[in-house]
């Protein structure tokens, strides 16, 4: 009977991209885990072809760890990497998805460090830009394991790619909107936040008041605030800010819990006169551009970002090219009339 990497992988009590990065000579494998391995090779006579393995993808296991919550956008990724297997031809791999709070640095670092390299081959993970996220993938890293950022980066850290779109290019296309759209170019407008700490909130952010301050000199930015996420938070803030600026003509959010601004500007009754620019195009998002709440929506695909990811981690984990042009995330933008 022929021996397989699987027999070898149960024999040592490893995983099989363990046993792969063994017989490959990467680097990140315990001293104790390598002679489990080759012993268990010994004993069970396991030759390996070395074409098959360059042909074969290994049925890898991978973690993708995402925000917890209720955020209708990174519920729509789960949902996306939950249905990989049916995407994506890579027989037997496997994609486990674990929900942190990815607003609290140590938590998600935390969820970081107990990954386990004897069980996955690669994790993608919605990052914070945190010194303890920072070492928490540099750790993994050396430990041997594939890592990719996905729709929030930590450039500074060592991970292997970062999936998402160009956030300072979806800010400076949401400034460029919201810009174009006021009345005369000008007056005071507002931006709500999840969390400035997430890299693609700040980059966002960055990017709008940039094309603010260079194309549009007559906007005044007058408030920037956080609200998590948190659709009764974000409602707040609204509000808040509808408040104190009686004569406001614009307001960007730059993140999730969009429905609460919708309830905001609607109970308001300022839902026509200011103009409202928002992210990701969620059922509710889409109701609400149509009937005139939202007037344009920035958008990612999430199937396509769970897919790149999990198309980069195999790659990264079985020595593939990786196609770039195949990768990249478009930013795409939504308005009443092309939507459907």
């Amino acid at each position: 009977m022929k021996v397989t990497l699987k027999d070898v992988a149960e024999a040592a009590g490893v995983s099989i991209a363990t046993v792969d990065r063994v017989l490959n000579r990467r680097e990140g494998v315990r001293g104790a885990t390598v002679e489990r391995v080759e012993g268990a090779i010994r004993r069970l006579g396991y030759a390996p072809s070395s074409l098959a393995s360059r042909v074969q993808p290994l049925p890898n296991r991978f973690l993708f760890i995402l925000p917890s919550g209720d955020n209708p956008f990174f519920a729509a990724l789960a949902d996306a990497v939950h249905r990989l297997k049916e995407w994506l031809p890579f027989g037997g791999s496997t994609y486990d998805v674990v929900e942190v709070d990815v607003f609290d640095g140590e938590a998600l670092a935390r969820a970081l460090g107990a990954v386990s390299r004897d069980v996955y081959a690669g994790v993608a993970a919605v990052a914070l830009d945190h010194p303890a996220v920072r070492e928490a993938v540099n750790q993994l890293r050396r430990d041997g394991l594939a890592l990719v950022t996905l729709v929030s980066d930590v450039p500074s850290s060592n991970r292997d790619r970062y999936v998402g779109v160009d956030n300072t290019s979806a800010g400076r296309t949401a400034g460029t909107l919201l810009g174009r759209f006021l009345p005369d170019r000008k007056g005071k407008v507002a931006l709500i936040a999840g969390s400035l700490a997430l890299r693609d909130h700040a980059e966002r952010r960055f990017g709008f008041e940039q094309v603010i301050a260079q194309d549009f000199p007559s906007v005044e930015v007058v408030a920037v605030r956080e609200g998590r996420d948190d659709p009764a938070r974000v409602k707040l803030l609204a509000e808040e800010v509808l408040r104190a600026h009686r004569d406001l003509a614009g307001l960007y959010n730059v993140g999730a819990g969009t429905h609460g601004v919708i309830e905001a500007l609607e109970a308001a009754g300022r839902a026509r006169d200011v103009v409202f620019i928002a992210h990701e195009l969620t059922e509710e998002n889409r109701a609400a551009l149509v009937r005139g709440t939202i007037d344009a929506i920035i958008n990612q695909d999430a199937g396509h970002e769970a897919r790149s990811a999990a198309r980069i981690l195999q790659a990264l984990a079985n020595g593939w090219p990786i196609l770039d042009d195949q990768e990249r995330i478009r930013i795409d933008i939504f308005l009443r009339d092309n939507v459907r």
